[in-house]
């Protein structure tokens, strides 16, 4: 079978971009406070730009004979990223700081795609996950100056 991690590693994307559009969404729908309608809007962006991506990677994953997670048991039982109940109160920077977590697991997994699929010679695959990735950094260092942070992606 071919490009078999880089199927793995793409499922597991499509499992966590699934996870991480429900914290943001979490996020986005507990925000209160200052900025909040600067910000409730750009959480939206960051959902469709994330709903692309798992768009994309499913539909490359199809592309190359995979199968990808399409229910909510599958991604659950699959996905890296915690999930917890809503909750009020919490700082817009500390929501932002949750986001930003889930950013930094998609930035490595998608470093270990990267690398799957060019030693696979999967190069369809390396070029999406690459797409991804730059989208991925730069969402990051976008997410950390609104916190007034540094983007330390290079740690």
């Amino acid at each position: 079978m071919k490009y078999t991690k880089t199927k793995e590693i793409l499922n597991q994307a499509v499992a966590d971009l699934t996870q991480l559009i429900m914290i943001t969404r979490q996020q986005h729908w507990y925000m209160r406070g200052p900025n909040f309608l600067k910000l409730h809007p750009y959480l939206d962006d960051v959902m469709d730009e994330l709903d692309e991506q798992r768009d994309l990677i499913s539909e490359r994953l199809i592309t190359i004979d995979g199968s990808p997670y399409s229910s909510l048991s599958e991604v659950l039982k699959h996905t890296k990223l915690e999930d917890k109940p809503g909750e009020w109160g919490i700082l817009t920077k500390d929501r932002f700081k949750t986001i930003i977590a889930g950013y930094r697991y998609l930035d490595k997994l998608y470093e270990e795609g990267i690398k799957a699929s060019d030693e696979e010679g999967d190069y369809g695959s390396n070029d999406i996950l690459t797409s991804c990735h730059t989208d991925i950094e730069k969402r990051i260092w976008m997410m950390q100056a609104e916190i007034n942070e540094a983007p330390e992606i290079d740690k």
